[in-house]
């Protein structure tokens, strides 16, 4: 690319001095070299300064706001893609303009500026429409559903993405693999596991067969995401383990990628240097001293970048393991809290069949002894039997008030609810009383003041006043029901 730049140059071509400088922007900005590219598409801006009309231009201007989003320098970003969305208008280029607003919408995408996002994506996609662009529609419509997966509307975003994979899915290439994986992705948050590992394993076959190791990696972690939802562990693990591999291998590449392109451009320009250098014969032994010196300080200070990076790299590796380890744990205690919380309802309702059954042994005694009383009455005079009548009336009346029964029911309540008058407590503005203790629980049990009043052998009215009483103790807000703020302690 330097080689034909150089030619270009000596020629006196200007078209393919431009075109030069493209690819080699185009270079650096595929081996993530982006000063560097920055610097060529630059030097092709000032080549088209006063040819403005060429297609180049627009695209050129498209092109670096690219890549000040990779460098999420979206300030200029934006700034250079509405110099393209002007070009393309003053020279009627609609597939240029279509671009150039779709890119400004992925800009405010990453800015988190959603509502511009959308308004500038769908204007592309009618641009495309009307052009009939399959290319473009699905580049849009894969766009529209990331904006609305970031919403967490997801039935739109499905729609989005079913959408760019009908324009594109005649295609094996990166773009395919990362919209099934979209696709994917949308199925698992959805709850529809089965459908999402379909599109996963179907984005990943694709991923192989280009031999991309990202959008590999990036299909093994949504695997992995999509088996642990699953409960299948073991190829949850398997997954995770592999997209560790592939993530670090994808690492290596991009250094080794970045690394040759910086040598490439640094041996260039080391001969560009040589080359001026050898011009001054009165100034070679100088300059090549000088350039030996700096060549040393630059391979060192490379060497301590270098090992410095290596390192970190690898910190941040390990960290990525233990993220991912403890992700598996949450996961699993989660399980074993849903367990408890089913084996508490078992006890629950275990301790509610115990207390109804208590309760149905003591009122069926009292029924026993006071249906024996009274046929022992039946034979006696009738003034015994007035007395006698008297001392059924007292037994049953003992019998409601016996306080064994209330403290039986208090325990069972406890085993279910064991915090609950400690919360009470806590939360009122003065002592409560026992009273106010028994009616706040049986309120907690969504019982009805009626039924409360039988329970407490009160009037409804007098329940009423106690149910405002006990309303004033507690911070309830004035619309606020008493028994949904005791349901929540």
């Amino acid at each position: 690319m330097n080689q034909k730049l150089k030619s270009a140059e000596k020629e006196g071509n200007k078209s393919q001095v431009i075109d030069a400088h493209l690819n080699l922007a185009y270079f650096c900005e595929d081996n993530w070299v982006y000063t560097e590219a920055l610097t060529q598409f630059n030097k092709v801006l000032i080549l088209l300064k006063n040819n403005e009309s060429d297609p180049r231009y627009a695209n050129t201007l498209n092109s670096i706001g690219k890549v000040h989003v990779f460098l999420k320098n979206y300030d200029n970003a934006v700034d250079y893609f509405n110099r393209a969305i002007e070009s393309a208008q003053l020279y009627n280029s609609l597939k240029t303009l279509a671009s150039s607003t779709s890119y400004l919408g992925a800009c405010f995408e990453k800015k988190g500026n959603y509502v511009q996002a959308l308004e500038y994506q769908n204007k592309s996609l009618k641009i495309y429409q009307n052009l009939q662009d399959s290319v473009g529609l699905s580049i849009v419509n894969e766009s529209l559903g990331s904006i609305h997966e970031d919403l967490q509307d997801y039935k739109v975003a499905l729609k989005y993405f079913e959408s760019a994979y009908g324009y594109h899915n005649k295609n094996k290439d990166v773009r395919l693999a990362n919209i099934l994986n979209n696709l994917g992705d949308i199925y698992r948050k959805t709850g529809k596991l089965e459908k999402g590992l379909e599109y996963t394993q179907m984005s990943l076959h694709i991923s192989k067969l280009i031999g991309n190791l990202e959008e590999e990696a990036s299909a093994y972690k949504d695997l992995s995401k999509s088996y642990q939802l699953s409960s299948k562990s073991d190829l949850a693990y398997q997954a995770l383990s592999k997209f560790l591999e592939l993530d670090e291998a994808n690492r290596v590449l991009y250094r080794a990628n970045q690394a040759s392109a910086l040598q490439n451009i640094y041996d260039t320009k080391e001969k560009e240097t040589r080359i001026q250098q050898l011009m001054h014969d009165s100034k070679i032994d100088k300059a090549e001293k000088l350039l030996l010196l700096l060549s040393i300080c630059a391979v060192v200070l490379f060497a301590i970048l270098w090992s410095l990076y290596l390192k970190r790299k690898r910190g941040e590796v390990i960290r990525l393991q233990g993220y991912e380890k403890k992700l598996l744990q949450v996961e699993l205690e989660k399980k074993q809290v849903e367990e408890e919380n089913l084996q508490r309802e078992v006890n629950i309702k275990n301790a509610s069949l115990s207390r109804y059954s208590l309760h149905l042994a003591q009122k069926n005694k009292m029924l026993s002894n006071l249906s024996q009383t009274l046929k022992n009455s039946l034979g006696r005079s009738n003034l015994d039997l007035k007395r006698k009548l008297e001392n059924v009336v007292k037994e049953i009346d003992l019998d409601l008030a016996q306080e064994h029964e209330w403290d039986e029911f208090l325990t069972f309540f406890k085993e279910i609810h064991p915090q609950f008058l400690k919360k009470l407590s806590n939360a009122a503005s003065t002592i409560l009383s026992p009273a106010e203790k028994r009616l706040s629980i049986l309120l907690r049990l969504n019982l009805s003041s009626k039924e409360i009043a039988s329970i407490l052998r009160l009037t409804p009215d007098s329940v009423r006043v106690a149910r405002y009483r006990l309303r004033k103790k507690l911070p309830l807000q004035a619309k606020e029901e008493l028994s949904a703020y005791l349901t929540r302690l």
